[in-house]
């Protein structure tokens, strides 16, 4: 298995079912495990998600930079970050 492979593998795990994600998604926040790693930050995670929703749904509301999102949104981050770090921890 790749390191890559061992990252996504850890991520997928780690995000479990509740916060399972498309496949699309999922290679976005498993490059931030590798490049980030526990030091991943919630605009790390909105901007990954935003290049992602970029293809999905180009006028999604929630496209703008982090700082500019209301709290709630920038919380609904949190469990992505927080799975990111312990995939990195992990691999």
């Amino acid at each position: 298995m790749s390191y890559a492979t061992a990252a996504r593998a850890a991520l997928v795990r780690e995000l479990g079912t509740e916060y399972a994600c498309e496949p699309e998604l999922v290679d976005l926040y498993t490059l931030l495990v590798l490049v980030k790693g526990e030091e991943v930050t919630l605009k790390d995670v909105h901007d990954a998600w935003s290049i992602w929703r970029l293809r999905t749904q180009p006028d999604h509301p929630s496209i703008v930079p982090f700082e500019e999102l209301e709290k709630s949104s920038q919380d609904y981050d949190l469990p992505y970050a927080q799975a990111i770090r312990r995939a990195a921890r992990s691999v």
